[in-house]
């Protein structure tokens, strides 16, 4: 078993100058997915600038040419649906089918920075749910659409471009709600082991991978829907399991993920906040071995 896409993940953080650099390094050295945040505020960026997502990957499109451009992820504590299929689509088609539309939860500093408010877990997974099944629903031409938390009517415009099919879809998932929505409606399934797993050694994160990877066959089973047909993707790096250390950090990291019938191995780039940074040339060793 081994993965089909190794990934990285370039923070919007500084000006778009610095950014740059690592878009078109990343398209040189053969990494698959180039990802972006979609933050509004971010503790690992205090006191910098961080830009915006789609905008970024707008102008990350103009500087690549091979590579895909992706969220991880987009956030449904500010993202609505026809909002986001707007920003999406246009993505899509200025690309030319490069996107990866990662979707998430969001985090609540984002809420209180958009709106100053602090929902429950609850109401943040029904918004959530809401935002998936409203985006799916203007990218199928509904006019009009009603969800739990929100609605949309009176849209008289396409939900794509003439000939854009839509990006791929990667929901993050890692509590059984989001897993069963992911289960139904991803292209990716995508885990980072969420709250908590930041602070796990590799012994004790590894297994919780592999409970998570089960869940989410679980709820494909349930649902009908046949495991092997959705990409499972994993983002390290944000907390103690350092793929990017050295190269046999890395390709130790990719060789347990795979075994866990991890499809996507997602990695922070060089020049990362919050002490997350690696020499380059330890993803370029580590990619030459993988290839």
């Amino acid at each position: 078993m081994s993965l089909s896409r190794i990934s990285l993940v370039i923070p919007p953080v500084g000006p778009w100058r610095a950014q740059a650099r690592w878009y078109r390094w990343a398209d040189e050295v053969g990494y698959d997915v180039a990802y972006t945040y979609d933050h509004l505020t971010h503790a690992t960026a205090r006191g910098e600038w961080l830009g915006e997502a789609f905008t970024t990957l707008t102008a990350a499109a103009g500087v690549t040419e091979r590579i895909r451009l992706g969220t991880l992820v987009a956030s449904a504590v500010f993202r609505r649906p026809v909002a986001l299929a707007r920003a999406a689509m246009t993505v899509q088609d200025i690309s030319e089918g490069r996107l990866v539309l990662g979707l998430g939860l969001g985090a609540p500093p984002c809420e209180l920075a958009d709106r100053g408010e602090n929902s429950t877990m609850g109401e943040m997974a029904a918004r959530f749910a809401d935002v998936v099944e409203g985006y799916r629903a203007v990218l199928d031409g509904a006019t009009q659409w009603r969800g739990k938390t929100m609605s949309f009517t009176g849209l008289e415009t396409t939900g794509r471009p003439q000939g854009v099919d839509a990006p791929e879809l990667m929901l993050a998932a890692h509590g059984p709600r989001a897993l069963a929505m992911a289960a139904r409606y991803a292209d990716t399934w995508n885990t980072y082991g969420g709250p908590g797993s930041t602070q796990l050694d590799a012994d004790e994160f590894w297994p919780l991978i592999a409970q998570q990877a089960a869940g989410f066959a679980a709820e494909c089973d349930r649902v009908g829907r046949d495991p092997s047909t959705v990409r499972r993707s994993l983002l390290l790096g944000f907390g103690r399991v350092r793929p990017t250390a050295d190269v046999d950090a890395y390709l130790a990291a990719a060789e347990r993920a795979a075994s866990l019938g991890v499809d996507e191995l997602v990695v922070y780039s060089p020049d990362s906040p919050a002490g997350m940074g690696s020499d380059p040339g330890v993803h370029e060793r580590a990619l030459a071995q993988l290839r």
